[in-house]
């Protein structure tokens, strides 16, 4: 909760993915009186994924979570996280973009490497793609990194530049 008054929810929702379905929740989440403030949403195999942060007068949380709970009949999985504000800490942001052969690990490899050095992972995209001449699986992946102050970006650059399969690294401070 970020005061008496508002609530901060952090919502998971996951299922068949159907023409409408964001308009579904998002008609919700208006008619709570409720503002839908940021949210990462996908479709993947035929299923639509999303997470968004949604803030609501703490008076109509019930209501709010009541109506979502009725979409559960349409297929949709939801999950709701009450969520804090979190204390400010120094650092910088950075994007990391990795590229190379496809192969099984990268993905733990990376994150290994990242979680090392202190580093946090806010946001990764990947995909795997066949490449243009010879169609092999590429993997390439974004990812929106917070480092701390204490972090050594020069280090971590080296040390997943070391990691197996020949991967390419770019990684670049806001």
């Amino acid at each position: 909760m970020v005061s008496a008054m508002r609530d901060t929810l952090v919502l998971t929702i996951i299922g068949p993915d159907r023409t409408g379905l964001v308009e579904s929740v998002s008609d919700r989440i208006a008619a709570a009186g409720a503002n839908w403030e940021e949210s990462r949403m996908a479709r993947l195999a035929g299923q639509f994924a999303g997470i968004l942060l949604v803030t609501v007068a703490s008076t109509h949380t019930d209501q709010l979570l009541a109506s979502l709970r009725a979409l559960e009949g349409a297929g949709l999985r939801i999950t709701v996280q009450p969520t804090a504000p979190l204390p400010a800490t120094t650092g910088a942001h950075a994007h990391l973009e990795v590229k190379g052969q496809d192969r099984p690990g990268i993905v733990r490899d990376v994150s290994r490497v990242l979680a090392e050095g202190g580093v946090n992972v806010e946001k990764l995209e990947s995909e795997v793609t066949s490449a243009a001449m010879s169609g092999e699986h590429m993997f390439s992946a974004r990812v929106r990194l917070f480092a701390p102050a204490s972090a050594d970006l020069g280090e971590l650059r080296a040390k997943l530049e070391r990691l197996p399969g020949e991967l390419m690294v770019d990684l670049t401070v806001e």
